[in-house]
């Protein structure tokens, strides 16, 4: 049974593209690119958290107040 990755790729493929990656951006980008891209995940986290906990959690409440 053959391993499936990203799309019928499979891990000689993916070495193959990273090896590319890395003869094109070079050993000292590389890890400024991974590092930004984590910076941008983690700002979104936060942005998904901060949106999440300012959301009212009991939505009842409304309706007692109009009796």
């Amino acid at each position: 049974m053959k391993t499936m990755l990203f799309m019928n790729l499979g891990v000689t493929e993916i070495v193959i593209i990273a090896l590319v990656v890395l003869l094109l951006f070079g050993g000292k980008k590389i890890p400024e690119l991974m590092r930004g891209l984590g910076k941008g995940v983690r700002s979104f986290k936060d942005g998904m958290n901060d949106k999440a906990d300012g959301e009212p959690k009991n939505q009842t409440d409304g309706a007692e107040d109009g009796k």
